[in-house]
């Protein structure tokens, strides 16, 4: 058995549902696969003494996840006060509508058609509710409109799908662009650098408790599968689907769909940068 602080990012053992940090408890959504792991996170966010919570990625449209949610907040005595999206996936987003209804909040997300509510979210905004403070960080790449939220005061950043806690996200393209992907993880890094956040508190899977490894490790991994796909169509192997049964061979063919988003991701970028 691996030791989990020898993996990237170093992490947690034990049970992915409960607190994680000072400020953020993750309730874990019923909706496991191969796609989204052990399921979706939800966190609820707080300053721990405060009565005002940030529910971040409501999950699935699933309600007695949704209850679950509130019920949780609502026995630490918290009041959930606003309702954050990372991006609109419907693993993370498909329940927030419902989830605003239940709680009385409003949904703040990057894309106008997730919202409810005038508020939307921008690079520089800091959502406050109740003392707590979540600086957005806009992190394109996965989708067009992925955001983290920089939790400071625990040196900690939820990243949705940006970074996840076991495995390598999926650029997803049309709308994910491998450019826009790289560039966020280097701002992720510079995150860790410069502003001494180790803590990822993920989208999916464990948190991680060495975010500039994490980032590192993507980065890494990123580069050496660029470097595999650039060789592939040199050698011939046109088209995205035998890319990725040249490249993935040693993947689970029913990560094989996920894996051609993100090798047409890699062949778009090979192309605008003339590598091919």
């Amino acid at each position: 058995m691996t030791d989990a602080a020898a993996l990237p990012g170093r992490p947690r053992g034990g049970t992915l549902s409960g607190p994680a940090t000072p400020r953020a408890v993750n309730v874990l959504a019923p909706n496991a696969s191969a796609m989204t792991l052990d399921g979706t996170n939800t966190w609820i966010v707080s300053e721990p003494d405060s009565e005002l919570a940030v529910v971040i990625d409501p999950g699935p449209l699933d309600d007695v996840h949704l209850r679950a949610v509130l019920d949780t907040a609502e026995k630490a005595g918290k009041r959930v006060a606003l309702t954050l999206l990372t991006h609109g996936h419907p693993d993370h987003a498909e329940g927030a509508a419902s989830f605003a209804e239940l709680t009385g909040t409003k949904v703040r997300a990057l894309d106008p058609a997730l919202r409810l509510g005038d508020e939307g979210l921008a690079q520089g905004d800091v959502v406050s509710v109740g003392g707590l403070e979540l600086r957005v960080v806009p992190t394109p790449g996965h989708t067009a409109d992925s955001l983290c939220f920089h939790l400071p005061a625990d040196r900690a950043v939820l990243t949705g799908d940006t970074i996840l806690g076991r495995g390598t996200t999926v650029v997803a393209h049309p709308d994910g662009r491998l450019g826009d992907y790289l560039d966020s993880l280097r701002r992720l890094r510079s995150l860790a650098v410069d502003d001494g956040v180790h803590t990822v508190l993920p989208g999916h899977g464990p948190v991680l408790d060495d975010a500039q490894g994490a980032v590192e490790f993507y980065l890494a991994h990123r580069a050496h599968r660029l470097a595999q796909v650039e060789t592939a169509v040199e050698s011939g192997y046109v088209s995205p689907h035998q890319v990725v049964a040249h490249v993935y061979a040693d993947v689970d063919r029913s990560l094989w769909p996920a894996a051609e988003l993100s090798v047409r991701a890699q062949m778009d970028y090979l192309r605008e940068h003339g590598l091919v």
